[in-house]
């Protein structure tokens, strides 16, 4: 992790907890498929899931920028 010197680690620690949950349907076998990807990967499914949601809302922000 990047921390300005000014910033209070604890209060990054603390902004950034996970509090809220998303809920999502998909079909079983691709739930299956991607758990093991993830395993096989060594990491998780909900890592590589909050991982997807930065890049894409990074994405998204840039994209607005730019037009």
């Amino acid at each position: 992790m990047n921390h300005d010197s000014d910033d209070n680690p604890l209060s990054i620690k603390k902004a950034k907890k996970k509090n809220s949950q998303l809920i999502v349907r998909i079909n079983d076998q691709e739930r299956a498929e991607f758990v093991n990807l993830c395993e096989e990967l060594d990491t998780s499914a909900a890592r590589e899931v909050r991982r997807f949601i930065r890049q894409f809302i990074n994405e998204q922000n840039r994209t607005s920028i730019d037009t």
